[in-house]
């Protein structure tokens, strides 16, 4: 541990910590699993050059999907522009019964709703930007916030071919009639794939590492699948059971996944550039 982080989480608890461990799985930051004198653990992250408001809005991300009452996150010990210090919670494993109780979890949570597609304040998804100004409906939103910015960016790197392009162009053209019955803005994650939920001892989920904002409840279920989630099937059916989802939402899942597709464009090259488009024509041909 560097000895400015040591100092700095001895004035916050009073003593020095007595250890730490490193954590793998993340790309964006590094973490640890720090010990403090009095016997608790805390999670710890932190990542060099970031931005200043970097941990700020994630943090706020956090509290926020917290205060819903859905599914649990971690409590926010400290945050500033070095790093970010969250209660630890003990992992477990996946299984059906914590599945169940995800979701019915998660639906409880987009139930909690707000106040308007986007976030009074911009965010970040990984390390890249998230503009959150709001708009009126989330057709808009969505095409404004979410595809259109990250598709310049891909193009503007290369990593996404013309025509692949042009499909999710034509996309964003028709996107009113493939969007679905208006739903009011949901309480999202924002960028829930299956590493950002944590499943805990005592057969239950939590939410970590959130670009939360108010948004389409669909996007989140349309995440959750796109890296695979374990019990993905029993997770979805018992959303549906505690808020019914509406009428064709499995053929709008490759337009709700569009965005982070195009996100992983950006930030992880041309074969997710190919993905983002053929998504695109499936949305198209759904």
């Amino acid at each position: 541990m560097q000895p400015g982080l040591r100092a700095r989480l001895a004035g916050l608890f009073g003593e020095e910590p007595t250890s730490s461990a490193a954590l793998g799985g993340g790309d964006v930051g590094d973490a640890a699993r720090v010990e403090l004198a009095d016997g608790r653990s805390v999670f710890v992250k932190t990542r060099a050059g970031s931005p200043a408001d970097f941990f700020t809005a994630e943090a706020r991300g956090l509290v926020w999907l917290g205060a819903a009452d859905g599914a649990p996150t971690p409590d926010v010990l400290n945050v500033d522009d070095v790093c970010l210090v969250l209660q630890w919670l003990e992992p477990g494993r996946p299984s059906r019964p914590a599945a169940e109780r995800f979701g019915r979890d998660l639906a409880a949570t987009h139930a909690a709703g707000a106040d308007c597609f986007g976030a009074e304040q911009d965010g970040y998804i990984g390390r890249q930007s998230l503009p959150n100004d709001p708009l009126s409906t989330w057709v808009d939103f969505y095409a404004q916030r979410r595809i259109e910015p990250y598709l310049r960016a891909a193009h503007d790197r290369g990593n996404i071919e013309p025509a692949d392009v042009r499909a999710v162009q034509e996309l964003l053209a028709r996107l009113s009639d493939l969007a679905g019955p208006v739903e009011a803005p949901a309480r999202l994650h924002g960028d829930l794939w299956s590493g950002n939920v944590l499943w805990l001892a005592g057969q239950r989920c939590a939410l970590i590492d959130p670009a939360a904002h108010g948004g389409h409840r669909e996007t989140d279920l349309a995440m959750l699948a796109l890296f695979g989630l374990p019990h993905l099937d029993t997770v979805l059916a018992v959303y549906d059971e505690a808020a019914s989802l509406a009428d064709g939402w499995r053929r709008r899942v490759p337009l709700h996944q569009l965005h982070p597709l195009l996100v992983h464009a950006v930030t992880h090259g041309p074969s997710y550039g190919v993905a983002a488009g053929s998504a695109a024509r499936a949305a198209l041909a759904a």
